[in-house]
């Protein structure tokens, strides 16, 4: 399985407070999903924004064997990158706003094979009936949906999407993870996604890595990696952890004992 990614001594400051301190992880493979879990201000948000480019600092992001800089300037697809907060107060139509995406930056003429393609990522994530709506009208969850859209259009290898899910409801939660898991085994791309639900990242990850102060605590099989340990040290609750009869785990919080745990 080809090496996508990799994350080397990787440091990162905003302002005075520094946010991540010398962090390793990988190598992440093509066609695998890898989930970031830690608690608020762990530092994920800031990592996916230092892999796609957008934040410098010491250490190297490796894409392909290659620093990122060096990768990018020979590629056109660098990490497709999904924020958190999504501002899209725009006069601009869906299908606009994807179609733009999908040309990044290159000549406006338009093929129809540009327009089949669009059209095809609206159907794949079910949401051709906003096609013609402006973004500024849209919802919290429909804003998700067509950002997940303007990232995936561009077929990028890497794919950095930070809480995906979190204006969708439980429904539409399954069917975008399910996707982005089909999608990185058809398209051979490597996805990281910061996720809060636990029980989400071991259904639907490959490997998770664990952040916890800047630094990562835990990264490898999800199965390996989420234990009781990790829940009190990380989160500061007691749980446990069960194998459920699909195969993944299920992390049950007991909340009768996650009084007297460590704060992390």
């Amino acid at each position: 399985m080809n090496i996508l990614l990799d994350i080397q001594d990787v440091s990162v400051a905003l302002g005075a407070r520094q946010v991540l301190h010398n962090l390793s992880v990988g190598p992440f493979a093509e066609a695998t999903v890898t989930a970031l879990l830690g608690a608020n201000a762990a530092g994920k948000s800031t990592l996916l924004r230092r892999i796609a480019g957008e934040l410098d600092g010491p250490g190297l992001v490796m894409v392909a064997g290659c620093p990122l800089q060096s990768w990018a300037a020979h590629h056109p697809n660098r990490p497709a990158h999904v924020p958190q907060d999504i501002s899209m107060d725009s006069s601009l139509r869906v299908m606009e706003a994807i179609l733009l995406s999908a040309k990044q930056g290159g000549s406006w003429r338009v093929d129809p094979y540009e327009i089949d393609a669009v059209t095809s990522i609206l159907h794949t994530l079910q949401i051709q009936k906003l096609a013609d709506r402006e973004l500024a009208s849209l919802s919290g969850g429909q804003r998700q949906l067509v950002s997940i859209a303007q990232a995936l259009i561009r077929r990028p290898r890497i794919l950095l999407l930070d809480e995906p899910t979190s204006a969708l409801d439980l429904k539409r939660q399954f069917e975008v993870l399910t996707l982005i898991r089909k999608l990185s085994r058809e398209r051979r791309f490597c996805a990281l996604m910061a996720i809060h639900d636990i029980n989400q990242a071991l259904r639907f990850a490959d490997q998770i890595a664990v952040l916890h102060q800047g630094r990562i605590k835990a990264y490898g099989p999800s199965q390996q990696v989420v234990t009781p340990e990790l829940m009190a040290h990380v989160y500061g609750v007691k749980a446990r952890v069960e194998r459920c009869s699909h195969g993944y785990g299920q992390v049950i919080v007991d909340q009768t004992l996650s009084r007297g745990v460590d704060e992390p």
